[in-house]
């Protein structure tokens, strides 16, 4: 009896603190979401400004999200099956902008850049990220490429090899194996890295403000956009850019949650 009545409190301590918690996230959106009026709310997602935001922050989120996949494909697949030198510390070092402030991450971009050779050889072509459009989108390839690469590498790690030996065995070559057996089996994975990478991108304000700064219909993302009104005072159009910002989130949180799950990744 004593057994049950601890394992009995132990779920009910649990419990309310689940409740409590969830209380107080949905407490702060619902905040966001009503500190305004309907009407406003649709004049403000309906300006200039907040379509231009809304437009340039689809843009950059798209194209970051398929450099993330192109690159992450070919790296998870190769740290999930093989084993070679340095395999460890090469995990390590993609997953280093997870644990990395997203202003750091910005500031070495910035650096890099900006101030090296690199960077100045880049700019003399004409390819300058600095203050630009296309440094929105490297900070956001930077900044969450690593999530894309742990859920295809968890991904990979789940499907059995023999799948492959078998593709072999009839005919195919490791690519075509790969092509037409892996690849396919791995397609709720990539679109539950392909949907939380986007939503991250999109969210993404620390790095591309360090990197490509903030200014007003030129690298103005949502997340800039909000920045900027808050700190002027424009209340309506911060809190439009707020409430597209907490629904791409949520709908790109159910369907990760559908299609991939947490487990895989962490």
């Amino acid at each position: 009896m004593s057994n049950r009545g601890n394992v009995s409190k132990i779920k009910i301590v649990s419990i309310f603190f689940s409740l409590l918690l969830a209380l107080f996230i949905l407490v702060q959106i619902i905040c966001v979401v009503t500190h305004t009026t309907l009407p406003a709310l649709i004049t403000s997602v309906c300006s200039k400004e907040i379509r231009f935001a809304i437009e340039l922050s689809l843009i950059t989120s798209l194209i970051s999200t398929i450099l993330c996949i192109i690159i992450s494909i070919p790296t998870a697949y190769a740290l999930a099956r093989y084993d070679f030198f340095g395999k460890s510390l090469i995990n390590t070092i993609l997953d280093a902008p997870l644990a990395l402030p997203p202003l750091v991450a910005g500031v070495g971009l910035l650096i890099l850049f900006g101030t090296t050779p690199f960077g100045k050889a880049l700019a003399e072509a004409g390819i300058v990220f600095v203050f630009t459009p296309l440094g929105i989108v490297v900070a956001q390839f930077f900044v969450n490429v690593p999530f894309m690469f742990r859920i295809l590498r968890g991904t990979f790690q789940g499907i059995n090899p023999r799948y492959e030996h078998v593709a072999q065995t009839l005919g195919c070559t490791d690519t075509q194996a790969f092509r037409y057996v892996t690849l396919p089996m791995a397609k709720n994975g990539l679109l539950a890295g392909s949907i939380i990478t986007w939503s991250k991108g999109i969210g993404e304000f620390g790095a591309a403000l360090m990197l490509a700064g903030a200014t007003r219909m030129k690298t103005e993302t949502l997340p800039i956009s909000l920045y900027l009104n808050m700190s002027c005072g424009e209340l309506n159009l911060a809190i439009a850019a707020a409430t597209i910002l907490i629904i791409i989130s949520l709908g790109s949180l159910f369907i990760f949650e559908r299609y991939g799950g947490f487990a895989r990744v962490f």
